[in-house]
């Protein structure tokens, strides 16, 4: 790759090679992360003509080597943005999921999305191939690798980002794309107790819950395993007794390429061992993962926390993860295109919209989504409790009901056409665009003085 345009070297003397910030022209944005969210906002920035480069820490970005599922709640901004064909070239729909106990007894059925209601169907894939997707969407010149940021220092004109290599690169705004253990975060952290202005909750650690070994297999005999043949993919989730506390889940979809995460991979094997005998529909785990190249293999924790502080002077941080992280993209790329002229006071303005807008949701979505990891992966008493109740005295009408509540919820960029309705869903209508919106205003008025 390139070495960006404003990146110099690291000495007194390079201050002066700095470019001065032009208040008339859109914001130059500074992503950290070249992960799902970073690739996505530096897409939608492209769109909208609004100048950015992606530093990314690793040699090459490693995606883990697991299915994904994209729902409703994103597709129309891929349908935005000319994407959503290439995306369903390489997954399959997902309708609805069985679980089962370890000796394959029903337990219950998730239920099953109406296309006709929705307008989309759930998407299964491998997440590299999302990945590179959008990887390619972004010009070369606009990513940068092995940059690993060390400091960051914000000022009335700019933000300043030193990397490991001793070079820095100045711009108007910085994003923290970097995922959970985000060194933009804490960095910016950092500075913000230093000032005191950091609140005694973001400085606790994120909570620590389970244990992820995800991975790929090689291509399977479709005798053996006929699900991979299925346009549809197949879902099943087996569930341990208290002897056996693990959850494994199952999905087909293409094949794909993928890679390990910074586990080696004698701590996966030694995992992988430890569950071989566990059954699914097809065999035993065991049988998948001797089809399986250990490569394809990662161990990750899930770890989540609500942080309450988003942005600070030109700094803004955006979540982790898969459909959070590509809606944040979407609604930050929204509120940077509102930035006119480009100066700290709409800077502040934009990032403390972005997060007003953002977070009822984020929090109405949280408690959620720990209820929901509860509920598949728990092993306690009353998580086994809670998984009877749902599944055995919970009316479906409800379950479909907080369904269509939940895509509902379907953020676009403001500065591209909307992707045409599909199904027959209200959906949740966002802020519309306070610069468009203006311009909208001025040209009435130069119409109506022109008569």
């Amino acid at each position: 790759m390139s070495a960006p345009s404003e990146t110099i070297p690291s000495t007194p003397s390079s201050s002066s090679a700095v470019p001065p910030v032009t208040p008339n022209k859109p914001p130059h944005v500074l992503i950290g992360g070249a992960g799902l969210a970073g690739l996505f906002l530096g897409i939608l920035l492209e769109r909208a003509g609004i100048s950015y480069e992606i530093f990314e820490r690793s040699a090459e970005p490693r995606p883990l080597g697991a299915i994904m599922c994209l729902s409703p709640n994103i597709l129309p901004a891929f349908e935005q943005l000319g994407l959503l064909d290439e995306l369903l070239s390489f997954s399959k729909p997902s309708f609805g999921g069985v679980m089962l106990t370890d000796k394959l007894e029903l337990i219950g059925k998730t239920v099953a999305s109406n296309t006709d209601i929705i307008g989309y169907d759930r998407v299964l894939f491998a997440r590299p191939e999302l990945q590179d997707m959008l990887f390619k969407k972004i010009p070369s010149e606009k990513i940068h690798l092995s940059k690993k940021i060390v400091t960051l220092d914000q000022d009335q004109d700019g933000v300043t980002v030193t990397f490991d290599d001793n070079t820095t690169v100045r711009g108007d705004i910085l994003v923290g794309a970097d995922g959970a253990h985000s060194a933009v975060r804490k960095h910016l952290y950092a500075i913000l107790d230093k000032e005191r202005l950091l609140p005694k909750a973001d400085t606790k650690d994120m909570s620590k819950g389970y244990i992820s070994l995800v991975g790929t297999t090689s291509s399977l005999d479709p005798v053996k395993y006929p699900g991979v043949l299925d346009e549809e993919s197949e879902g099943y989730c087996m569930v341990g007794n208290k002897d056996t506390p693990y959850t494994l889940g199952l999905s087909s979809t293409a094949d794909e390429h993928a890679s390990s995460s910074d586990w080696t991979n004698q701590d996966n094997k030694k995992m992988m061992d430890e569950i071989r005998h566990f059954k699914t529909p097809y065999g035993t785990m065991g049988d998948l993962f001797d089809s399986t190249d250990i490569e394809k293999v990662s161990k990750v924790y899930f770890e989540d926390k609500l942080f309450e502080t988003w942005s600070h002077g030109r700094t803004v941080l955006i979540g982790d993860g898969a459909v959070n992280a590509m809606q944040d993209a979407v609604l930050l790329a929204n509120h940077l295109y509102d930035i006119t002229p480009t100066n700290l006071k709409n800077i502040k303005t934009a990032l403390s919209d972005y997060k007003n807008e953002r977070f009822e949701a984020i929090k109405e979505q949280y408690p959620q989504s720990y209820m929901s990891a509860k509920l598949i992966y728990g092993h306690t008493l009353w998580e086994r409790v809670l998984r009877y109740v749902v599944f055995n005295w919970l009316p479906e009408s409800l379950q479909r009901k907080q369904l269509l509540k939940d895509t509902a919820y379907r953020p676009q960029a403001n500065f591209l056409p909307e992707a045409a309705k599909r199904g027959s869903l209200d959906i949740i209508r966002q802020t519309p665009s306070k610069r468009i919106k203006e311009e909208e205003k001025g040209a009435k008025k130069q119409a109506a003085a022109a008569l």
